[in-house]
C-alpha cells in the first residue's frame, strides 16, 4: 500500500507540476510536436521520480549514452603541437587502479606528452613497484621518489619542476581519462593558441568500475566557481603561468587545486570548456568523489582559499557555509547606495498594497526609493493606495503611463526618473521572503564582472517558479525548474546557491543602472515577454555575466496579476517575439554556455 500511495502522490505531483509549467511557458496553448515533446518528458520524469536529469540519476542511460557518443574520432591534421606534462602525484594506491590510470595516459591517441610521476614516499609496496615497472615501459614516464611524505601539493610541485610541457594535466594516481583527451585539448588549442586554462565535463566511476553522475559544466562561471569548484577535472593550465604563480600551496591541501584555479583566474580570462566527457573520477571509500564529507578538511581548506582570493582582489564579503549542500555562499557588502525599486502597475490595489507592505515592513536594507508606475489605473482603490503611500514615506513616488501595455516601455521611462545607482525591476505580485534580499542583490550588481542579477522566486505553495533562465528551453528561453519541489536541491546544488545563468527574470532584477544605460535598457520591440532576457543577452554580449542567487527567495503569485486568459491575440504576440527574438540574436540562442542541454 505504501508503494502504491507514493506511486499516486509522484503521478499527482507530476500532473501538478505539467499544468505550471504549460501555463508559464505557454498559456496553455502547446502546439503539437512540442506536445508529444512533454508528454514523453512528462513519462521520462515519472520513471526517474525527481526533476534531475536523467543522465545524472540514470546510471544505465547514461551508460547508453556514453557509448554512443564515444565515437572513433577522424582526427584533423594540427598545425600547433604543444608538448603536454602529466602531472601524477601518488601515494599508496593499488597497482590496479594505478595501471588502469597510468594506461589510460600512455595510450593517448596524441602522442606529444610526458608523464610526470612523483611518489610522496609511499609505504605500499605494490604502488612502488608498479612505478618500476611502468618507468621502463615508456621513456615518457619520469618518476621520483620522495624521502619524507609532504602531501599533495608538495608532490604535485616537484612534478611541475620536473615538467618540460608547455602546459600541465592534472591528473590523480587513481583516475582514468579518455583516449583522446589531449587531443581534444591540442585541438582546442589550435582554435586559439593564446588559451591559458582548459577543462573538460566529468564522470565518475563507482565502485563497480562502471561510469556514473556525469557533470556537464557551464563554461567559465565567475560566480558559480566562488560557490564551488566546478572545473575539477580534466584541468589544463599553461606551464609559466603555474610557475609565475608558485604552484600549489600546502596550506591548502584537499583543495589545493582550487586555490590554484582561483589565482589563475585572477591573472588570466583566456579560459575554454571542453563539452565532452574525457574524465572518470574513480569513487572509493575515502575519496570526495564517493562524499565530501570524506574530507571535512578539504571543504575547509576550500573555504580558506575563498576567503583568501577575497582579500587579493580587495573585495568585502564573506564566505558562509551553505546550510543545504556542501557548497559555499560568498556575500558581498555594499556602500549603502541608493537602490531604486520599480514596481509597474495597474489596480488591483490589495495585491500591489501586499508587496509594498513586505518591502517596507521585513527589508532589512533602508536606503531605497520606491518608482510606482501607475499604466492606465481605473479604480479609486488604486488611487487611494497611491495617494496613502505618498504622504506616509519620502522615499516613495509615482508616476503615471497613459499608454497600452508595453513593459520595456513602462520600466525605460521609470529608469529616467530613477535616481539609484541600482535599478531594482520588480513585480507588483511579489512578496519579500528573505529581509535581506536587497543587500545579497546589490552585493553582487556593484562586482565590475556583473551584468543582471536575479533570485529565486516561489509560487505561494513553495514550487519554484524561477531559478535561472536557458537559452533554447520551450522556444526562444524559458525558466528552468519550474515548478521542481521546495525541497530540491537541483543538480549540484544549482537550487539553493549563486549560479551563473544567461539570464534571470525582470520579476525581480537588479542592474547597474550605468550598464543598463550603457545597453539602452529595454528593447522596446518586445512589449510583454523576452525583454528581460533580451537586456540579459546585451549584457552578456558586452562580456557581462548574469547570476541567479538561487539561496535568496521571494514569493511570486504571477497568476494573481497576468491572469488565466488565453487568448489568439496573446498567442500571436507569443510566437512573435519567439521570432523577434531568434532573428535578434541567432544562434546564440541554440546553444547555452551556461546550462548543458545534457542536463535536460
Amino acid at each position: 500500500m505504501k508503494k502504491i500511495f507514493s506511486k499516486f502522490a509522484k503521478v499527482f505531483y507530476l500532473i501538478k507540476k505539467s499544468i505550471y509549467f504549460a501555463w508559464y511557458r505557454h498559456h496553455f496553448l502547446i502546439p503539437p510536436r512540442v506536445l508529444v515533446k512533454y508528454i514523453k518528458s512528462f513519462f521520462a520524469v515519472l520513471k526517474r521520480g525527481n526533476s534531475t536529469s536523467n543522465l545524472f540519476v540514470n546510471q544505465k542511460e547514461y551508460i547508453k549514452w556514453f557509448n554512443q557518443h564515444n565515437i572513433t574520432l577522424k582526427y584533423d591534421d594540427l598545425k600547433y603541437k604543444p608538448l603536454f606534462s602529466f602531472i601524477v602525484p601518488t601515494y599508496n594506491v593499488s597497482r590496479a587502479f594505478l595501471s588502469e590510470c597510468l594506461d589510460s595516459l600512455l595510450n593517448q591517441s596524441y602522442d606529444n606528452f610526458e608523464i610526470c610521476i612523483v611518489d610522496d614516499c609511499s609505504s605500499l609496496k605494490e604502488t612502488i613497484d608498479t612505478l618500476n615497472d611502468y618507468k621502463d615501459k615508456d621513456s615518457r614516464i619520469k618518476l621520483k621518489f620522495r624521502n619524507e611524505n609532504g602531501h599533495i601539493s608538495k608532490a604535485s610541485n616537484d612534478a611541475i619542476k620536473m615538467a618540460t610541457g608547455d602546459f600541465i594535466v592534472l591528473v590523480d594516481n587513481d583516475d582514468v581519462i579518455e583516449k583522446d583527451a589531449l587531443y581534444y585539448l591540442a585541438k582546442e588549442l589550435n582554435r586559439d593558441k593564446n588559451l591559458d586554462l582548459i577543462y573538460s565535463d566529468e564522470d565518475k566511476i563507482d565502485f563497480k568500475g562502471r561510469y556514473m553522475e556525469p557533470h556537464f559544466k557551464p563554461d567559465y562561471s565567475p560566480d558559480t566557481f566562488m560557490c564551488v569548484n566546478y572545473i575539477c577535472h580534466l584541468c589544463c593550465i599553461r606551464k609559466s603561468l603555474v610557475d609565475e604563480l608558485g604552484g600549489f600551496r600546502s596550506e591548502y591541501d584537499g583543495s589545493q587545486d582550487y586555490d590554484l584555479f582561483l589565482r589563475v583566474t585572477e591573472k588570466t580570462n583566456k579560459i575554454s570548456h571542453i563539452e565532452k566527457v574525457l574524465y572518470h573520477w574513480r569513487q572509493t571509500a575515502t575519496s570526495t568523489a564517493g562524499y565530501l564529507g570524506n574530507k571535512s578538511y578539504a571543504y575547509v581548506a576550500g573555504k580558506k582559499a575563498l576567503e583568501d582570493a577575497l582579500k587579493r582582489r580587495k573585495l568585502n564579503g564573506v564566505v558562509l557555509d551553505n546550510p543545504r549542500v556542501s557548497t559555499y555562499l560568498v556575500k558581498y557588502a555594499n556602500n549603502n547606495e541608493l537602490v531604486s525599486i520599480i514596481i509597474p502597475m495597474k489596480d488591483k490595489a490589495k495585491i500591489t498594497r501586499r508587496c509594498l507592505e513586505s518591502i517596507y515592513n521585513k527589508c532589512t536594507y533602508r536606503n531605497f526609493e520606491i518608482i510606482l508606475v501607475d499604466n492606465n489605473s481605473t479604480e479609486d482603490d488604486t488611487f487611494k493606495m497611491i495617494d496613502e503611500y505618498k504622504n506616509k514615506y519620502d522615499n516613495f513616488k509615482s508616476i503615471r503611463l497613459e499608454c497600452e501595455f508595453n513593459y520595456a516601455y513602462i520600466n525605460n521611462e521609470a529608469a529616467k526618473v530613477a535616481t539609484g545607482d541600482y535599478l531594482l525591476f520588480l513585480n507588483n505580485d511579489t512578496e519579500v521572503i528573505t529581509p535581506d534580499f536587497i543587500e545579497w542583490m546589490l552585493g553582487y550588481a556593484r562586482l565590475d564582472h556583473s551584468g543582471c542579477v536575479g533570485i529565486k522566486l516561489l509560487f505561494p505553495d513553495k514550487l519554484v517558479q524561477h531559478a535561472g533562465v536557458v537559452l533554447g528551453f520551450g522556444g526562444a528561453a524559458g525558466h528552468i525548474y519550474v515548478a521542481s519541489s521546495y525541497n530540491d536541491n537541483g543538480l549540484f546544488g544549482r537550487l539553493v546557491m549563486p549560479y551563473n545563468y544567461s539570464a534571470v527574470t525582470a520579476a525581480c532584477m537588479m542592474v547597474s543602472k550605468h550598464k543598463f544605460n550603457d545597453v539602452s535598457g529595454f528593447d522596446e520591440n518586445l512589449k510583454v515577454a523576452l525583454n528581460d532576457v533580451d537586456l540579459n543577452l546585451k549584457l552578456l554580449s558586452k562580456n557581462y555575466y548574469n547570476v541567479c542567487l538561487s539561496n535568496v527567495e521571494m514569493f511570486h503569485y504571477e497568476s494573481k496579476s497576468r491572469g488565466y486568459e488565453a487568448s489568439k491575440e496573446k498567442h500571436d504576440r507569443f510566437m512573435f517575439e519567439q521570432k523577434y527574438m531568434k532573428d535578434k540574436w541567432g544562434s546564440l540562442l541554440d546553444n547555452d554556455k551556461f546550462f548543458s542541454k545534457n542536463n535536460f
